[in-house]
């Protein structure tokens, strides 16, 4: 089992691609769906929403950039709460991340298969078809390793600027001011409700702290990934807000394809098309940021003795956890079949996903403050962030019973462990 001493690294990732990920860990499906459902929480005061959640997510991100940094091992967030709060509760963390987070895969298959219908006027039964040739390319790309989806990564990423750019640049034109009122015409309760689905655009932090022994000299590359992911995800997603408020306005919500509306009125003719296309790449890049994060917690439980011994090959850095990775693949089959074969709503998934995405983060920034050295800026923003994260509990409301289950499937383990131990 690892310790704190025995956490060393061997990456060979640079700054460039480790910021890719970053940014697709980050920025991702997001920006496809999320700026027409907080329009349709909140009016134009989705915008304080985005706002607001930026703020959030710097302190959040600083504290998991000093973690990884500090301590870079695939365990990521489950090995910092290890480190500081014991074997449960870095269990039920592992759990959090491995089986409530990946509710949000669903989410990602979904939106690509929406968006490529759309674009090419496809009949809607195309879309888990879609989103399955998505999950094949990406999980082929993670068999490889990071040598080669980390490259990959750069390019995709960079691709993922140039949309927004394009998106907002054609929007500057047509954006009208009288969509922007009445601005909060659900109260600061459709502004609370569009926080908590913000949380979808602004998690992915977490995520490449399992990644984070690949990177070379973590200590300067992270915080600097970090960084520049902030700025470019802050500034794309306030971007996309006051673009999709100007032009559709309350009719923004009403879509399940809002940046393909918006691009309709703004780059009639070749927009959806573009659009259509380069929505097939931003889920690939999100899906090539994530999958080898799950496979890298599930390795790295297997090693811990919080899964079967079995998935533990791969763990180590410059490895790849293949077996973990088919575990995950296994799970996230049982996922998508549930969610097309009974239609479920998209909108709780992604609750649910941010839900236990919350738990994580509060799991992590305790452990923060105990693990990171006391007035140190990490220190200080994990000190923030336990109470910015504690509000998150609150908006996320009933969808914590997932995290709820998952917490007491560790506890039950926990119990088996011991008494099997003394037998």
């Amino acid at each position: 089992m690892t310790t704190t001493s025995e956490i060393t690294h061997r990456g060979t990732i640079g700054l460039a691609p480790a910021s890719a990920l970053y940014v697709a860990a980050v920025l991702g499906t997001g920006m496809l769906v999320l700026p027409g459902l907080a329009a349709d929480a909140a009016g134009p005061a989705s915008v304080v929403a985005v706002a607001a959640v930026l703020l959030l997510s710097i302190p959040l991100a600083g504290t998991f950039a000093a973690l990884a940094a500090r301590y870079p091992d695939a365990g990521g967030v489950a090995t910092f709460v290890r480190l500081a709060l014991g074997e449960t509760a870095a269990r039920m963390t592992g759990y959090w991340f491995l089986f409530g987070v990946g509710f949000g895969a669903p989410v990602v298959a979904s939106l690509g298969g929406e968006y490529l219908s759309a674009a090419f006027g496809l009949d809607r039964s195309f879309v888990p078809l879609i989103g399955l040739v998505f999950f094949v390319v990406t999980f082929l790309l993670a068999a490889f390793g990071l040598k080669v989806s980390g490259p990959v990564q750069l390019v995709l990423s960079a691709l993922l600027v140039v949309i927004v750019v394009i998106v907002v640049g054609s929007a500057v034109p047509v954006a009208e001011a009288a969509r922007f009122t009445p601005f909060m015409p659900h109260g600061w309760a459709g502004v609370g409700a569009a926080i908590s689905l913000f949380v979808w655009a602004f998690a992915g932090w977490e995520a490449v702290t399992h990644i984070a022994s690949e990177f070379r000299n973590p200590r300067r590359t992270i915080p600097l990934a970090t960084a520049i992911a902030i700025a470019v995800v802050g500034l794309a997603y306030l971007a996309l807000q006051f673009a999709t408020v100007g032009v559709l306005g309350a009719e923004g919500g009403s879509s399940t394809v809002p940046l393909i509306d918006l691009v309709a009125i703004t780059l009639p003719g070749f927009g959806p098309l573009i659009v259509g296309s380069i929505s097939a790449i931003v889920v690939i890049g999100v899906l090539n940021a994530y999958l080898p994060a799950f496979a890298n917690l599930g390795a790295s439980l297997g090693r811990d003795g919080h899964l079967p011994k079995y998935f533990a090959r791969g763990a180590e850095a410059g490895e790849v956890p293949r077996r973990a990775l088919a575990l995950f693949g296994l799970q996230m089959a049982v996922y998508i079949t549930v969610f097309f074969v009974f239609h479920l709503d998209l909108e709780t998934f992604i609750l649910i996903h941010t839900s236990s995405m919350v738990a994580v983060y509060v799991a992590g920034v305790v452990a923060a403050v105990r693990l990171l050295p006391r007035f140190s800026a990490g220190w200080w923003m994990a000190l923030v962030s336990v109470v910015l994260t504690a509000g998150l509990l609150v908006l996320a409301g009933w969808h914590l019973i997932i995290p709820g289950i998952l917490a007491l499937v560790a506890v039950a383990v926990t119990i088996v462990k011991r008494v099997r131990k003394r037998g």
